[in-house]
């Protein structure tokens, strides 16, 4: 263990170095390497924000969790920091300024996502009971609800009589993105509805559904989804962008799981593994955007 820290540390003070003689050698400093070496999107967005984290100056490594309306100010810090001219640089704060908007706006919809998750179903919520009733409203528009306590839920794939109990694990966030998917992909929501019924590729529509939203989720928190907002979202990414990545999760995954032909549900688990393990693969890929025209996405741009 001993040995490990001291070769940390060795290592790091030769980083330290030669960053330093690079930065004489080339008259600018690693930010600006950065800026004018890497093209925008996730690779620059990313190496912008290892930078910062990285560096030994507290106000460099805070400004990566800075307020949005701070970000012109903590523009001007880095630039008095690093002694650089911004009239001589003028596109370098224009470059930091849109990182530094997508590593904040990440790290704000991580926080508003969280929320969502955590925020039980209520049934006595007139909104919330709104949102449920436009979920079977968009999936299943000929056929009227009978009554709200209803075996007819099953239709669409929950468990039981009263859908509220199925949101424990995801809170509003699964209905969040149930009912977004229904709303603005809503041809393609019925065609997987509908495929789902099929004896053949059977499986609950919304639990499954809900365990996706769980998938986007874990990806969006452990960071691995930066890849692609970095690359989708010219500033902050929003919970729109999060909404659009499931509709494309949703829609991969009712693929994938045609496409490996499962003997039945109880092979759900080792399919939804496997997907994963594709999906991470796919956003390894610094230029990969996973859903960069997806019809939602295009719907929302026309609005």
């Amino acid at each position: 263990m001993f040995i490990q820290v001291c070769l940390y540390f060795y290592c790091k003070f030769l980083w330290r170095c030669l960053k330093f003689v690079v930065r004489k050698l080339t008259g600018r400093c690693e930010l600006q390497r950065i800026c004018y070496n890497t093209k925008p999107g996730a690779a620059r967005t990313m190496k912008i924000e290892a930078s910062l984290k990285g560096s030994k100056s507290k106000r460099l490594q805070t400004s990566v969790s800075v307020h949005p309306d701070a970000i012109e100010k903590t523009i001007d810090d880095i630039m008095e920091l690093k002694k650089i001219n911004p009239d001589i640089n003028p596109q370098l704060g224009v470059s930091l300024q849109a990182c530094l908007l997508q590593i904040v706006g990440y790290r704000n919809l991580v926080i508003e996502v969280e929320k969502l998750r955590r925020e039980p179903y209520d049934s006595e919520n007139p909104q919330h009971e709104e949102m449920l009733l436009k979920l079977w409203k968009c999936l299943k528009p000929n056929s009227p609800l009978k009554a709200r306590i209803s075996k007819q839920w099953c239709e669409i794939g929950f468990q039981g009589d009263d859908p509220k109990t199925d949101f424990r694990g995801m809170g509003l966030l699964g209905l969040y993105n149930l009912v977004y998917f229904a709303e603005w992909d809503t041809e393609v929501a019925q065609q997987v509805l509908s495929d789902s019924l099929q004896p053949k590729y059977s499986y609950s529509f919304a639990i499954v559904g809900i365990n996706i939203t769980d998938l986007a989720y874990n990806l969006l928190v452990s960071g691995a989804l930066k890849t692609h907002f970095y690359n989708v979202a010219p500033e902050a990414p929003t919970l729109t962008h999060f909404q659009q990545t499931f509709c494309y999760l949703m829609h991969e995954f009712h693929k994938f799981w045609v496409e490996e032909d499962p003997l039945d549900i109880m092979e759900f688990n080792r399919v939804r593994e496997k997907f994963h393990k594709r999906i991470l693969k796919q956003l390894q890929n610094p230029e990969m955007a996973l859903c960069p025209h997806f019809a939602a996405s295009e719907s929302l741009i026309n609005m």
